[in-house]
């Protein structure tokens, strides 16, 4: 639900905020008063392509907020959280434009794309009398209109999971069917390619430890002579030997601990270096003993490291990867092999899954052709009292060839209309008068409000061509609507303002230099004064006042 607007250096508004409730909110004012830039600030927020001539005159830039509640809008707020943009109940949408031409838009502080903006905007806000956010123009909003109004949702969950399954199998089928084409072939290199990697025999982590033995042999003499060395240094040089150094060492501090013990600590840690020194060289003596000149098995290692890396080229993987790959390649060759009797069993579980789905797309559509009788029936009913006398609307089911059938069931949806008596019906995006659209999708959303998903409805020019008791009647149709959605409506009849919830008034003030629109909400009183002037023009009586009183108390009983 719409809860609020701020507009700034917008058109003629310098600066307005607006709260919204819940029910019919009815705008008023003088004609050329502005009355339509509020719809036209709502419509830049939702996604309307922005041009720099929207900001007011002197200014550098125009800012738009709009908040909204998506506590009982689950689609909207699926979408957020989506696009990770949820925030507790509240959706933020802010548009701005710049005189350098550039355009930012926002969905709860989140810089969004204007995809975006028109993606959520469409969940949020239905703007009629404005093609660009007329959802029910589109065919996919129809059909799901209509769904909605039959509660098909069991219904369709079923033919959607239906129809995927059908579709699953037919992919596997065309996957096998293709592989079988070249089967022989395939499978010729297949046994080759397995027949390989079995008798290379990887084991995983191989490779590494292949390569860490190849670095120690190719290293081996490196290694015995450097590690000799090492020995002779620490305890086998006659002369100058680590070990008999630090014995010596050791002995002379001994002696010295007698004159002052405070040198026992530095005895002692000679002592442990001298034993550690002693396991060094014994270490080294083993590591020494496991230590050979091996130019056979150097020779045995570096074959296998080649054959392993021919092998990863030639498939174009990681040495590593082979050992995945065999299973991988093993698996293809039994599904080949098996695949006479796969490709039966598919095309048996293909003939299930269609027969099944054609039998739930065939309740749909049965239930659909029901619905769509009564639903046409109904709008056209409310079509007459709407000035529309003569006019029908058609909810027409087109039966698709089985190509063009869908999770969404197996026939095309779509509404046709005639606003005049001896018209053909046609679609209702071929609707030429704004007006007459207006009021017939005024006509569908009062029949189908309980069923819809949106929760703002906004109407622009609802009421245009019309007076006198039809007027009346649009009026109780946009408050009977507004009893189950948040309604917005522009409208220049005392009639339908008269039956607001909420009105506010829109006026235009200038000097010399500058024009402000601003909207202003009116209390019972002010409500007086604004609809006597709507039924009187100029000179407002006592008597105008009277019926303009008389109105508004008959529309709250």
């Amino acid at each position: 639900m719409l809860t609020h607007i701020h507009i700034w250096n917008f058109a003629i508004v310098e600066s307005l905020d607006i709260e919204f409730d819940s029910g019919l909110t009815v705008l008023t004012g003088e004609t050329g008063a502005g009355k339509s830039i509020l719809l036209d600030a709502l419509g830049l927020a939702l996604g309307d392509r922005a041009d720099t001539s929207v900001i007011r005159h002197g200014c550098d830039k125009a800012d738009i907020s709009v908040s909204f509640s998506t506590s009982e809008t689950p689609q909207a707020s699926a979408w957020l959280a989506q696009h990770e943009m949820q925030s507790e109940n509240e959706c933020i949408i802010r548009r701005s434009i710049s005189r350098k031409g550039a355009s930012k838009a926002f969905i709860n502080g989140i810089p969004s794309t204007i995809q975006q903006l028109r993606e959520l905007g469409e969940m949020l806000v239905d703007l009629h009398g404005q093609h660009e956010h007329q959802s029910l123009l589109h065919k996919d909003v129809q059909r799901q209109l209509l769904d909605d109004y039959a509660n098909h949702r069991e219904l369709l969950n079923e033919v959607a999971e239906l129809y995927t399954h059908w579709q699953n199998l037919s992919r596997d089928f065309a996957r096998l069917s293709q592989a079988n084409t070249d089967r022989d072939s395939r499978l010729e290199l297949l046994r080759y390619q397995v027949q390989e990697l079995d008798a290379l025999g990887l084991h995983a982590g191989e490779t590494e430890k292949l390569e860490q033995e190849l670095k120690r042999l190719s290293n081996a003499n490196q290694l015995l002579t450097t590690s000799q060395t090492v020995i002779n240094n620490l305890d086998e040089n006659e002369q100058n030997a680590v070990s008999s150094s630090l014995a010596q060492c050791a002995t002379d501090i001994a002696d010295l601990t007698r004159v002052d013990e405070k040198l026992i600590p530095i005895a002692e840690l000679l002592s442990t270096s001298i034993i550690q020194v002693q396991e060094t060289v014994s270490e080294l003596r083993h590591y020494l003993e496991s230590l050979e000149l091996d130019p056979e098995r150097l020779r045995d290692v570096e074959q296998r490291i080649t054959d392993i890396h021919n092998l990863s080229r030639k498939h174009r993987v990681d040495p590593e990867a082979l050992v995945e790959l065999l299973p991988q390649l093993r698996q293809e060759q039994q599904d080949l092999e098996q695949a006479d009797v796969k490709l039966g069993d598919l095309q048996q579980q293909i003939e299930t899954a269609q027969n099944g789905y054609r039998k739930a797309a065939k309740k749909l559509s049965t239930s659909r052709r029901k619905t769509a009788t009564a639903l046409s029936e109904k709008i056209t009913v409310a079509m007459q009292g709407l000035s529309l006398q003569g006019g029908q609307l058609k909810v027409e089911l087109i039966d698709l060839n089985e190509a063009q059938w869908s999770g969404h069931g197996a026939e095309h949806i779509e509404f046709l209309v005639s606003a005049n008596p001896g018209t053909p019906v046609k679609p209702l995006n071929k609707v030429a008068s704004g007006g007459e659209l207006s009021r017939i999708s005024l006509a569908i959303q009062v029949i189908t409000a309980q069923a819809a998903r949106i929760p703002t409805l906004v109407f622009d020019e609802v009421d245009v061509g019309i007076g006198g008791s039809v007027a009346e009647i649009v009026g109780l149709q946009l408050r009977a609507l507004g009893q189950r959605r948040q309604v917005v409506c522009v409208t220049h009849l005392p009639q339908v303002a008269a039956l607001g919830h909420h009105h506010y008034q829109v006026s235009k003030s200038s000097d010399q230099t500058t024009t402000v629109t601003e909207i202003t909400p009116l209390d019972t009183t002010q409500r007086i004064d604004e609809i006597a002037r709507m039924l009187g023009g100029i000179k407002i009586t006592a008597q105008t006042l009277s019926h303009a009183k008389e109105m508004i108390e008959s529309a709250q009983s």
